[in-house]
């Protein structure tokens, strides 16, 4: 059996194709969290909604998604849809009929059930005591969520957002599926191609490695982003008084230590 070795030439011979396949997941990635920045903010308000109208459809949609497993989602947008008739001669099948539309409907699905639990959580750590004053100082509901409810959210769910956004770029490394050439696409081929499957395997291993980790540090610059009042107000709590030599020689504490220590010369001095 062969040792595992890396074939730094079919790197090199590969990077090119593996640079837009790259690009390719950045792009689906970048598509799918836009879109559940936008659409998740009311469906989290539906879910949170003392209104069953509201609540129960988004309680089923969450429960469907979450639970859906993502190739099966994939198969079922790109390949399911295609067999309806009716859709393929609709003016909405020059969406289902691409694949990276299809993708990125399938992908926005699987991320929106996830996050409307982050979300939903983040907004229900937020002290409701905030919005009680709020309300009685005259501010607007609206205004409420929009100033203080929000902002808050944001610092509490940046952890388990990163979390997501990070679970959501690895798994673009199923879209390749249905036909569409990402990282994964190119390294089969790569594979196919040479029956080499170390060398494109772990090429694409070190791309998504780097790439979570530059997401991480952005998050975490973000994080210190949003706590930066926080953390100078901890840093003033835990600061320590500087003893001046003024303190030390005019503090009660002083003065006893210098008075015990003449009366114990005194004493010497007698003796």
């Amino acid at each position: 059996m062969n040792a595992l070795v890396i074939d730094f030439a079919l790197v090199w011979e590969s990077l090119p194709a593996m640079l837009n396949g790259l690009w390719t997941t950045m792009l689906v990635t970048i598509i799918v969290l836009v879109l559940g920045l936008i659409f998740c903010i009311p469906l989290t308000l539906a879910r949170m909604s003392s209104n069953r109208v509201f609540a129960l459809p988004a309680a089923f949609f969450v429960m469907f998604f979450r639970g859906a497993p993502l190739l099966i989602l994939l198969y079922l947008v790109y390949y399911g849809f295609g067999q309806i008739e009716a859709l393929r001669d609709g003016p909405l099948w020059f969406i289902f009929g691409s694949a990276f539309a299809c993708a990125v409907i399938g992908l926005t699905l699987n991320h929106l059930a996830f996050m409307v639990d982050v979300v939903r959580g983040s907004l229900e750590a937020v002290p409701a005591g905030l919005s009680e004053a709020s309300n009685s100082l005259g501010i607007a509901p609206r205004d409420t969520f929009r100033y203080i409810q929000l902002p808050l959210a944001m610092r509490y769910g940046i952890k388990a957002y990163q979390n997501e956004v990070v679970m959501l770029t690895k798994g673009t490394a199923v879209i390749s599926v249905i036909t569409i050439i990402d990282l994964t696409a190119v390294a089969n081929e790569v594979f196919e191609r040479t029956y080499d499957p170390f060398t494109p395997m772990l090429t694409v291993a070190a791309f998504y490695w780097v790439l979570v980790n530059v997401m991480r540090l952005g998050f975490r610059r973000l994080e210190s982003h949003l706590n930066r009042h926080h953390a100078a107000e901890d840093a003033r709590r835990n600061e320590k008084p500087v003893k001046t030599i003024g303190s030390l020689l005019f503090h009660p504490s002083s003065w006893l230590k210098a008075k015990r220590s003449m009366l114990v010369a005194r004493k010497e001095h007698a003796l």
